[in-house]
């Protein structure tokens, strides 16, 4: 979160910021608290001090043998006071803190108001032949059961068989060796579980907090993505500042209610309630940071290079921007049959911001201040899976591996 400081001495960034995002917290109201706070503050000190004052008139007068108990009546007066002012601050506290939690991230300068095409890479699929979209190639090749899926977990919860189980596996593994050995990735295989504190440090909470699974008894959360794990690790921790950026890989089912999402964009893999991917996440230094950014995008990147599928970049508006992003890219894959650019990856880059959250530090040469944190999904499964089969089918109704999975396949 920002400082009252940060948001005092940068109200009209703040509130720019507030309304690029289209969040509703009351920021006027938040620096009224701040104010009132201050200012018990100030009425708190001079009672301590007049406290302190009376107590030592109190003592001075017992030692004397002279009646102090008018003194005493006044000083417990004053107690009483501080008691109650003791109080109000931390109510007052408490809603500053309620209203700290919606200031969402500031943009970066570089974000424009329209969504801005960076790039296309590959060659869109022409078809000779009628091409079948990825819901009827899956179920007549037999690689998904949605039905079977929804009879074990409900709706949206979608059920892999045979080599449609091997191909998904396939992909994770690809994903992580290509991070792992050509981008020089710590593999981490984390839990799939994640405190309230973890989930609020990398901003998925409160403005998402209906779209996440929630184990009540325990108020523990099913990872709506790696992202949230890889950067607790380090959490209330300070990093040698010479030993970055550090960068973290791993694979974790994701775990979404996607509430409000209904109609004919759910049917099959597209938006569905638990789905596999792989996630990348850097610590960085500041001054480094947006050039992490465009390395981190590369290496997304590679996964479709790799896979050869059609795909571009994307640099999303103001009013897309997640709600502890500074700056993201979407990579979109090219799906031919449904004709739709599918986003499968999005590359951001949080600044300080879940550093703040999360108390993330670095020291470099005796300089203390919080790390850049930048974020990167290595290809969600779902719809690279939709890509694949569409890209790839064959005039008699099967589907061609791409070359880079086949060693996975053994």
């Amino acid at each position: 979160m920002y400082s009252l400081k940060f948001i005092r001495e940068n109200k009209d960034v703040i509130l720019e910021a507030v309304k690029k995002k289209g969040e509703k917290v009351d920021v006027e109201k938040l620096l009224s608290l701040d104010k009132e706070r201050r200012d018990i503050l100030g009425q708190l000190e001079s009672l301590k001090h007049k406290r302190n004052e009376k107590s030592k008139e109190v003592g001075l007068l017992k030692k004397q043998g002279k009646d102090n108990s008018a003194l005493i009546q006044e000083l417990q007066s004053i107690v009483q006071e501080i008691k109650d002012l003791e109080k109000k601050i931390k109510n007052t506290e408490s809603e500053i803190n309620k209203l700290l939690r919606w200031i969402p991230n500031i943009p970066h300068p570089s974000v424009k108001d329209k969504p801005v095409v960076i790039r296309e890479w590959g060659e869109k699929r022409e078809f000779n032949f009628p091409p079948l979209d990825h819901l009827t190639l899956s179920e007549s090749l037999g690689w998904l059961d949605f039905q079977r899926g929804a009879r074990i977990a409900g709706s949206h919860f979608p059920l892999y068989k045979g080599f449609g189980a091997t191909l998904e596996r396939a992909l994770i593994n690809y994903m992580l060796d290509l991070h792992i050995k050509n981008h020089h990735y710590v593999e981490i295989f984390p839990p799939f579980l994640a405190r309230e504190e973890c989930m609020f440090g990398t901003g998925q909470i409160p403005k998402l907090k209906e779209d996440m699974y929630i184990i009540g008894e325990d108020n523990l959360y099913l990872n709506p993505t790696a992202e949230v794990p890889l950067t607790n690790i380090h959490r209330d921790e300070v990093l040698d500042g010479k030993k970055l950026p550090i960068k973290y890989t791993a694979y974790t089912a994701c775990f979404r209610k996607e509430a409000g999402s209904y109609g004919k964009e759910t049917r099959g893999l597209l938006r569905v309630h638990q789905f596999n991917k792989v996630e990348m996440v850097n610590f960085t230094l500041p001054e480094a940071s947006y050039n992490q950014l465009e390395i981190l995008l590369g290496e997304a990147e590679d996964v479709l290079k790799g896979l050869n599928l059609p795909y571009r970049v994307v640099q999303l508006p103001l009013y897309d921007l997640s709600f502890a992003s500074a700056k993201t890219y979407d990579i979109e894959v090219w799906a031919p049959v449904s004709k739709k650019w599918l986003e499968v990856s999005s590359v951001s880059n949080f600044e300080a911001f879940q550093a703040r959250r999360t108390n993330i530090r670095y020291n470099l040469n005796g300089k203390r201040d919080f790390v850049h944190t930048l974020n990167g999904s290595g290809v969600a499964t779902p719809r690279t899976m939709i890509a694949i089969m569409e890209n790839y089918q064959k005039p008699d109704g099967d589907v061609e591996v791409p070359d880079v999975l086949k060693k996975y396949l053994r």
